[in-house]
Parts: C-alpha cells; sequence; structure tokens
C-alpha cells in the first residue's frame, strides 16, 4: 500500500507502527495470539517497521440503553490507550532529529492536528495524511487542515494490499479468521 502512496519519487525510510496489546476475552481467548502472528508477519515482510506499543484498559462503565429509554445498562469498555500519543510524540521527535522530509500519518485521529501543526510550522517538513474508512468515514478536518496531501484508503486498496500468505522465508500462514 505505501509503495503506492509514497510515489517512486520519495524513499521509504521506516515504517512506525503504533498499537496497543490486545488482551484475551471470553468471546475470543486468542485474539492476543493472532495479533502476534500479524506482528510477527509485519516484521518478517517489512525489515523497515518499528513497532510501538499503547496498551488497552478495560473496565466496566454504564451507559444508557438506546431502547427503551431510560435504562442504563452495564458494559465493557475497552479504550486503547497511549497509541496516539506515541505517534504525536514520535512525528516530532523525528522533525527535530531531522529524520525525515515527509512524515505520512495514517489515521484520521483529530488528536493528531497539534502535533501535525507543530511540524509543519517549526519544522517546515511535508505531512502526508491516509484516512482510513473511505468512503463512508470523512476525512477529520483538523487532521487534513495540516496536510500536504491527503489520501483516503478504501476497501479495494486494503484487498489489493494484503501479506502474502504464507509471508515467505518463514513459516508464518494466515490464520483463517483474519
Amino acid at each position: 500500500l505505501f509503495q503506492k502512496v509514497r510515489g517512486p519519487q520519495n524513499n521509504l525510510v521506516k515504517v512506525k507502527y503504533f498499537t496497543a496489546r490486545v488482551q484475551p476475552s471470553p468471546n475470543d481467548p486468542n485474539v492476543n495470539i493472532r495479533q502476534d502472528v500479524y506482528m510477527r508477519a509485519l516484521q518478517a515482510h517489512c525489515p523497515l517497521i518499528e513497532l510501538h506499543y499503547g496498551h488497552f484498559l478495560r473496565h466496566r462503565i454504564w451507559v444508557e440503553h438506546a431502547n427503551p429509554r431510560p435504562h442504563s445498562v452495564e458494559v465493557w469498555k475497552n479504550e486503547e490507550k497511549g497509541s496516539d500519543v506515541n505517534l504525536a510524540l514520535h512525528v516530532l521527535n523525528d522533525a527535530w532529529r531531522n529524520a525525515y522530509d515527509c512524515a505520512v500519518i495514517v489515521s484520521n485521529d483529530s488528536d493528531l492536528a497539534e502535533s501535525s501543526r507543530l511540524v509543519k510550522a517549526q519544522h517546515k517538513k511535508l505531512i502526508g495524511l491516509v484516512t482510513p474508512g473511505a468512503p463512508t468515514r470523512k476525512t477529520s478536518r483538523q487532521l487534513s487542515q495540516h496536510a500536504d496531501f491527503v489520501k483516503p484508503i478504501r476497501a479495494w486498496m486494503l484487498k489489493a494490499s494484503q501479506l502474502p500468505n504464507p509471508i515467505p522465508g518463514t513459516t508464518i500462514h494466515k490464520p483463517a479468521n483474519w
């Protein structure tokens, strides 16, 4: 996917992937194993990838039931913590270190707008924005206003950019329920 996004005139220096380790649950006891396989597959297929982990918080909350109202129900809420902050800090820190000419951010999280603005204003770096969920999910206006280019990711693009199965030179296979 990034070979198509970056264009032939640009060199891919590093891919920084920000995520959080998932925890098994009664409904999906093997989710962490599938995630580990995926992370190993990414690292084996793309030696330029660097993984950065936040964490998940899981806690019970009460939310209003949609129908019938006004009843409340208790639900589990899973929150990914740290990934967006880590991404913002790396974009800024790498700009200070002059580690890139153009950073491509794959997100639609408006929380990243301020770090993008600072990179543009203080370091004169190019910022590209690749946003998932097109066309149903609109690109964040707060985030896109600091981007030099915006490329929405459509489902067919993701489908055409899947990892090979198996990963060449390894015994890593795509799990059946990916």
